[in-house]
Order: structure tokens, then C-alpha cells, then sequence
């Protein structure tokens, strides 16, 4: 599943279509894509891992989901797009994704602040919101979108590696300057997997996420589903410390 700094990419690799008509759309979404046709793009947006493609009084929100992908000024073989968008200046397909039109101004359905890439990110609003949910575990607060918004399963392996905490530890007994560490981390990272995805090296900083080895104690990662939303954990039991509660 793409995570947030993944769809900031494809915002900005789209760019080059902003405000230019669309001449032709097609594809097997049953969304009412069709309102698509003849309608000017006034901009493109991301919030966590919603892509938004936006038009006066209403826009598109894209999720690709585990196995969505798409393409730009190209096709995907054997396979037919959820959406094609053709435009004067080129086209772009999306594929295996949930496609929803929705009615009104993206700025009235989301906020901002939480959105972790976002300017408008308020750390002070996401401790607010944690605090608020003392027993729950960090890794299930992490993939939070309603707290970090794009933040996905490896930067929280990887955040809380970093941060040495082990992913199972409960939000009550984490120190509050743990936390806030936490929260700096999350947005720091963020931006650092930007910077890696766009240059094609992402997988090569990869610190304990499909590691077999931890690269501070060289010792083999327990691999674990963990916190309500079972999502897979690499952990390393030495150097990542359990908070109990």
C-alpha cells in the first residue's frame, strides 16, 4: 500500500495537467466517472493516502489501497484502468484503486494538520489526540490516519525502531518526551522516505523493516502481528524497549 510520501510524488508528477481540460475519460469504475468528461482540472491534492484530483464543486478521491498502481502518458499490459483520464497535453491511468466522486470543496472534508507532509501539520494537535487514548498501543496510534495522516506500515516500523520502542508498548506508560520524539520522528521520516522513493534507493535505507538481522544488536528481528489492527511488526526484543502499562 503507498504510503503518504508516495502519493506526495505522484501529486507533484501529475502537475504538469493542472488546469487543462479533460477530452476523454474511460475505464471500469461504476463512481459516475463520466461527470469527468469535458470538465477542467483546477488542481490535484494529497491528505495522507488519498489522492484528489479536484474541479469547481466537487472532486475525486483516489485510494489505491494494497495493490492499486498508476501510469502516466503510458498503459499498464492486460490491464484495464479504474480510470483513464485523457487530457490535451497527455493522459494518466489508474489501476486496482477505490475511485469516489464526491460533492463539494476538499477543504471542507479535511483537515490539514493532520495530513503528517502537510504545511499545515500541527504536532501539538497529534499529541493532544494520542493523550486522548492512553490505552492503546504506539503502533496502532501511528497508523492513526485520523492522527497521522500517510503515515503507513514501514514508517512505523521503521519510526519506532529508530525511536528504540518496542511497537507493542501502550501510550499511558511511554514517557511524554518519548512520545513527542515519536511524533518529530514520524513527520522527519516522512520526508527523508520522500527523499529515498524519489531517488530510488528507499529500500536500501531500510533499517528493520524485512531486516534480518538488526544492524545495532545483529541479532534476528521477531516478526509479529501486532495491536488491534494486526499489521505486521519487525521488532528487535533487545534494543526496543516494551513500555507496560
Amino acid at each position: 500500500m503507498p504510503e503518504g510520501p508516495s502519493i506526495v510524488i505522484l501529486k507533484e508528477s501529475v502537475s504538469e495537467f493542472t488546469g487543462r481540460k479533460i477530452i476523454q475519460v474511460n475505464g471500469n469504475s461504476k463512481s459516475g466517472i463520466d461527470k469527468l468528461q469535458n470538465k477542467k482540472i483546477i488542481s490535484f491534492r494529497s491528505w495522507g493516502k488519498h489522492f484528489l484530483i479536484c474541479f469547481p464543486r466537487f472532486y475525486v478521491r483516489i485510494h489505491l489501497m494494497l495493490f492499486g498502481s498508476y501510469r502516466i502518458n503510458e498503459e499498464k499490459e492486460n490491464a484495464s484502468p479504474r480510470l483513464g483520464i485523457h487530457l490535451t497535453n497527455g493522459y494518466f491511468n489508474f489501476y486496482n484503486c477505490s475511485i469516489k466522486i464526491v460533492d463539494g470543496d476538499v477543504d471542507d472534508d479535511y483537515d490539514w494538520r493532520t495530513d503528517v507532509m502537510s504545511s499545515h501539520w500541527d504536532s501539538k494537535l497529534a499529541m493532544k489526540k494520542i493523550n486522548e487514548t492512553p490505552d492503546r498501543m504506539i503502533c496502532d496510534v501511528l497508523m492513526d490516519q485520523s492522527i497521522f495522516s500517510g503515515v503507513g506500515n514501514i514508517i512505523k516500523n521503521e519510526v519506532l525502531f529508530r525511536m528504540r520502542v518496542h511497537p507493542e508498548s501502550f501510550v499511558s506508560a511511554i514517557p511524554q518526551l518519548k512520545l513527542k520524539a515519536i511524533v518529530r520522528d514520524a513527520r522527519k521520516y516522512c520526508f527523508l522516505f520522500y527523499e529515498w522513493k524519489k531517488l530510488f534507493v528507499l529500500r536500501k535505507h531500510w533499517k528493520i523493516y524485512r531486516s534480518k538481522s538488526c544492524p545495532r544488536c545483529h541479532i534476528k528481528p521477531l516478526i509479529k502481528a501486532t495491536g488491534l489492527g494486526k499489521r505486521k511488526s519487525f521488532i528487535c526484543t533487545n534494543c526496543q524497549l516494551l513500555y507496560h502499562k
